[in-house]
């Protein structure tokens, strides 16, 4: 076993500027910008829980410009939990192995 620190390489929550995807190589303890993505998926899960239940509420009586701005929303929603997901399938380590093979 080696010496080294424990490397992680995370997909972050937001993408760049140009619509990249972002990525944050780390250490076991995280840091600043890991505790940052970590609210903001929480965040995410959070608003995209809340937005179910109002779509819940909403659609037996949504007109047709309420039924298509819920459509939007909850699109972005579905994509902000799409790459939570992706991200916390996606964690790999410095040796090469992933998450999932631990």
């Amino acid at each position: 076993m080696s010496g080294r620190p424990h490397r992680t390489l995370r997909l972050l929550p937001w993408t760049s500027p140009e619509a990249k995807p972002c990525f944050l190589i780390t250490d076991e303890g995280g840091g600043p910008v890991s505790r940052l993505a970590d609210i903001r998926e929480a965040t995410q899960l959070d608003m995209a829980d809340r937005l179910l239940a109002h779509a819940d509420d909403l659609l037996p009586t949504a007109t047709e410009a309420q039924l298509r701005f819920l459509a939007e929303r909850l699109a972005e929603a579905l994509r902000d939990i799409l790459r939570v997901a992706e991200s916390r399938g996606r964690t790999t380590f410095g040796d090469g192995s992933s998450e999932r093979s631990r």
